[in-house]
């Protein structure tokens, strides 16, 4: 016969094997948006600042070539509504058009979304604080007449234009600090973190891929819940049924 403590045990071992399927379930992802992969592969001939993901893609190689453009036909989004934006801060913006569009590593801070042109969206990433305090510090100098980019634009041209009334100003004056920029030009798709890079706690927009993909660890961290303050459910829950299966057994 066997006895009660090898049966919660066994409940047990299931309960870690569901943490650990919901926990991979986060990883090597692509959201369901707009432009990406139904899953990531291989991309050989991404363009330019993409090309780091080009072992592992999202984006395919015209989205790519598209993330480059001005005004390209991926969102028809004209970053120059305020003057000509300058090379070193339009450059931050293709980098992170290609994190959004390429990577497989976001999975753990993909959301539903109700949207007529995406399912999911990204939602607090943490940005490594080396990489929003230079997308700041290079943006400084250009030109915007809002703070959110994502919503209340004039669109009757087809391009987005200011609204009536909102006056164009340096960038500091819209967001005055790094944080407010990284985190509110998107409506929060990244957060600001305190982490650096290499902590292995922040994703980075800017990485050599001949030294790998850090955004790989990165997801795998918080995708099994083991960043201080975040809470998944695929991880805790084998916990929390282990806690139970303890007080049953006492």
């Amino acid at each position: 016969m066997i006895q009660p403590g090898w049966g919660l045990l066994f409940l047990g071992l299931i309960a870690m094997a569901y943490g650990l399927r919901k926990g991979n379930d986060l990883l090597n992802v692509c959201m369901d948006a707009k432009h990406h992969k139904f899953e990531p592969s291989a991309e050989d001939q991404l363009h330019n600042q993409c090309s780091p993901w080009k072992k592992r893609a999202c984006c395919t190689v015209n989205t790519s070539l598209a993330a480059h453009e001005e005004t390209s036909y991926l969102y028809n989004f004209n970053f120059n509504h305020c003057g000509v934006m300058t090379p070193a801060c339009r450059r931050h913006f293709i980098q992170d058009t290609c994190l959004y569009e390429c990577s497989p590593n976001l999975g753990p801070w993909i959301q539903p979304v109700s949207s007529s042109w995406r399912k999911e969206r990204i939602l607090n990433v943490p940005l490594c604080k080396e990489d929003c305090n230079q997308w700041w510090e290079d943006c400084r100098t250009s030109y915007t007449c809002k703070e959110n980019w994502h919503k209340g634009w004039n669109w009757t041209s087809g391009i987005n234009e200011c609204p009536v009334k909102a006056a164009c100003h340096p960038f500091t004056f819209y967001f005055p600090t790094p944080a407010s920029l990284c985190e509110n030009v998107w409506s929060h798709s990244f957060s600001a973190s305190s982490f650096g890079r290499g902590s292995g706690k922040c994703i980075q927009l800017w990485f050599d891929p001949a030294q790998g993909n850090p955004n790989e660890a990165v997801a795998k961290f918080y995708a099994y819940g083991s960043a201080p303050g975040s809470f998944s459910w695929g991880a805790s829950f084998p916990l929390l049924t282990l806690t139970l299966l303890l007080l049953l057994w006492g």
